[in-house]
């Protein structure tokens, strides 16, 4: 029998969000069981703080256990509808922070979108990593939901990024898939102006779901594949791997960590491997397909400024 387990937060006709756990394709309604610890993603990390992980995770198997499915999650995999329930991003209260240039291929791309100019390959080999904020929850979207690209930029790219989760005391809890939406054209002309390349409104996207700390070793490197379809074909393929991360998981928590709390918890995007050719920009229908070995797919349409 399957016993992994993965996290997901998805939306119920009628009742709204519900922390879920998923199970050999079932879901289950983690906050139906009225457990104080499982009504939401925060309250599971509150519980995680409290009590550890190993328990926390103890908890969502002993709660699957005596549970009835409430879906399916092939059912899920849906484009957002009040009507009917789909996925959600698998956040509540979390910020999203991102590392850059934790790639040599984004060292290299950074390098050329800026004209040479020197400042990514030196925080390429620097002993401190470029790391930002990246969303707001409410920046944030979920599975088949639309990201946006923005109206006043001309190059738009997709960034699939293997993106942490970690409790509030630091520890990390699992893994998911991230997309963090970039504006090359912005950033290139001058790098003060990342954060209008990277931060607004659906410039990032999380999800399926939460895969728990034990369930994925990173040791051999999780496959990340990238591919964009535009009316039905293929416009880009691309896959690389976490081994060829220039930092640890735990180097970049330490440093997002420094002078830093996140009473709720955080979830951290390690950066990308994957930079499609410079003649190449998202445009409005553009179908984003990031895959994450162990965890799955993220899907989302590209909807224009």
């Amino acid at each position: 029998m399957e016993t992994k387990l993965q996290l997901c937060r998805y939306f119920l006709p009628g009742s709204g969000a519900r922390l879920a756990a998923v199970r050999a394709g079932q879901v289950y309604d983690l906050t139906a069981s009225h457990q104080p610890g499982l009504a939401t993603l925060n309250a599971w990390m509150q519980f995680v703080l409290r009590e550890g992980l190993a328990r926390a995770i103890e908890l969502l198997h002993s709660t699957v256990s005596g549970a009835q499915p409430a879906a399916r999650w092939a059912d899920l995999l849906v484009a957002p509808d009040a009507n009917r329930p789909h996925l959600l991003a698998p956040l509540d209260e979390q910020e999203v922070w991102a590392a850059g240039v934790t790639y040599r291929r984004s060292a290299e791309a950074r390098e050329e979108e800026a004209h040479n100019i020197g400042v990514y390959d030196k925080v390429y080999s620097a002993e401190r990593p470029e790391i930002f904020m990246k969303a707001t929850p409410q920046r944030v979207v979920g599975p088949h939901a639309p990201v946006r690209i923005r109206g006043d930029s001309f190059w738009n790219v997709p960034e699939p990024e293997l993106t942490v989760v970690f409790a509030p005391d630091m520890q990390v809890v699992g893994y998911t898939v991230g997309n963090d939406m970039s504006s090359r054209d912005i950033e290139g002309a001058n790098p003060l102006y990342l954060p209008q390349a990277k931060i607004y409104t659906g410039s990032c996207a999380l999800g399926p779901a939460i895969t728990l700390l034990p369930d994925l070793d990173l040791q051999p490197g999780a496959t990340i594949g990238l591919r964009i379809e535009r009316a039905g074909a293929a416009v880009f393929v691309g896959e690389t791997s976490t081994r060829e991360m220039k930092r640890t998981v735990a180097e970049l928590g330490g440093y997002l960590g420094r002078y830093n709390a996140f009473p709720a918890g955080v979830f951290l995007m390690t950066g990308t491997g994957l930079v499609p050719p410079d003649d190449f920009t998202l445009q409005p229908g553009d179908d984003v397909q990031i895959t994450i070995g162990g965890i799955g797919m993220l899907r989302n349409l590209v909807l224009g400024g």
